[in-house]
C-alpha cells in the first residue's frame, strides 16, 4: 500500500520527552513517599493516559493523590520541557526527507503537544495538523485517535502509516488497520513484529521505510 499520510506520535517519537517527563514524575511522587526508578516509570507509564498513571501511583502508595496533583505535575513538566526538551535524535533530518503529508496524534493535551513541538522547533512542520486524545475523549490502544486524524486529513486508514514508540500506540495503529512503524530499542519488540508492524531503531531509517511502500 502506498503511504499517503504519516501519523506521528509525539512523546518519544518527535520529542525526547520520556526520560525528562518521567524524571519530573519520579521526583514529584518521591515527595509523597513513593520511590520509583526512572526506567521503571518509563516502562509503567509509556503511552498511558494521565488518569491511568495516577491510578497506578495511588495503588502503589495505597492512598489518593491530592486533587491538584495532575495540575502541579503538568506545570512542573512544562517547566522542564521549556528548559531541557530536545527533539528525538535525527528526526529533523528524517522529516526533511519525507515528502508526504504529516500530522501528530498524541494522548497528551493539545497544550502539552504544542509546547513540546514549539520548544524543539518542530511546531511549524505540524501546525494545524495536531490531534489530541482529549479532543475526542478516546485514548490509545483504542484506534479512534488515529482514525480521527486520518479522517480530518482526508486519507483512508489503509493509506496511513503510524510512527509510534509505545506498545499502546502500536496496538492502536494496528486496530486502525494502518501500517505501523515502531521506533524502539526494546528487545521485546521482536515478539510483536506482527503483520503490518515494522520495527526500526534509528530515525535515519524512517524515510526509506516510508518510501518502500
Amino acid at each position: 500500500m502506498q503511504t499517503e499520510l504519516v501519523v506521528f506520535d509525539c512523546d518519544g517519537v518527535l520529542v525526547d520527552s520520556e526520560t525528562l517527563g518521567n524524571r519530573v514524575l519520579v521526583e514529584f511522587v518521591a515527595e509523597f513517599g513513593l520511590k520509583l526508578e526512572i526506567e521503571e516509570a518509563i516502562l509503567l507509564f509509556r503511552g498511558c493516559k494521565m488518569a491511568d498513571c495516577v491510578a497506578v501511583i495511588e495503588q502503589k502508595l495505597g492512598k489518593k493523590m491530592p486533587p491538584d496533583f495532575v495540575t502541579q505535575l503538568r506545570t512542573r513538566t512544562a517547566k522542564a520541557f521549556e528548559h531541557e526538551l530536545l527533539p528525538v535524535e535525527g528526526i529533523e533530518a528524517a522529516l526533511d526527507k519525507i515528502d508526504l503529508p504529516i500530522c501528530v496524534a498524541s494522548s497528551g493535551p493539545r497544550e502539552k503537544i504544542e509546547l513540546a513541538l514549539r520548544v524543539t522547533n518542530l511546531l511549524p512542520r505540524f501546525a494545524g495538523h495536531i490531534f489530541s486524545s482529549y479532543q475526542i475523549g478516546s485514548w490509545k490502544p483504542e484506534p479512534d485517535l488515529f482514525l480521527f486524524a486520518a479522517k480530518t486529513m482526508g486519507v483512508e486508514p489503509q493509506f496511513c502509516t503510524v510512527v509510534e514508540d509505545s506498545i499502546l500506540g502500536v496496538r492502536a495503529g494496528t486496530a486502525a488497520e494502518m501500517r505501523v512503524l515502531w521506533y524502539t530499542t526494546e528487545s521485546e519488540s521482536t515478539l510483536l513484529e506482527t503483520s503490518g508492524v515494522s520495527v526500526f531503531k534509528s530515525m535515519s531509517q524512517l524515510p526509506s521505510l516510508l518510501s518502500h511502500h
